[in-house]
């Protein structure tokens, strides 16, 4: 039986194109409030190389890659006790 009484737990999305600062808000925020930091990582996309030398072929598996990863973070960020903000890049194809 859930806890009626009980507070939810904050969850921020924060998107927005590369390069606008969506990272340091993360992590200005998180620190601020105490909420635990979930960033999308670039470094390990086995698309991205790819999709920048010929975007129209590489986009569909880009977008998919990245869909993965955000599902894998929720998953996590469900189970946890804390507050959470998820920062998350969007392109322009």
């Amino acid at each position: 039986m859930k806890n009626k009484n009980k507070r939810p737990k904050p969850f921020i999305g924060l998107a927005g194109n590369i390069g606008v600062g969506k990272t340091t808000f993360t992590k200005t925020m998180s620190e601020r409030c105490g909420w635990k930091p979930f960033y999308e990582s670039v470094s390990d996309n086995p698309y991205l190389n790819d999709f920048y030398k010929d975007m129209k072929r590489w986009s569909f598996n880009l977008q998919i890659y990245f869909l993965h990863k955000r599902f894998e973070m929720h998953k996590i960020m469900n189970n946890l006790d804390e507050g959470t903000i998820q920062e998350e890049q969007y392109m322009r194809m």
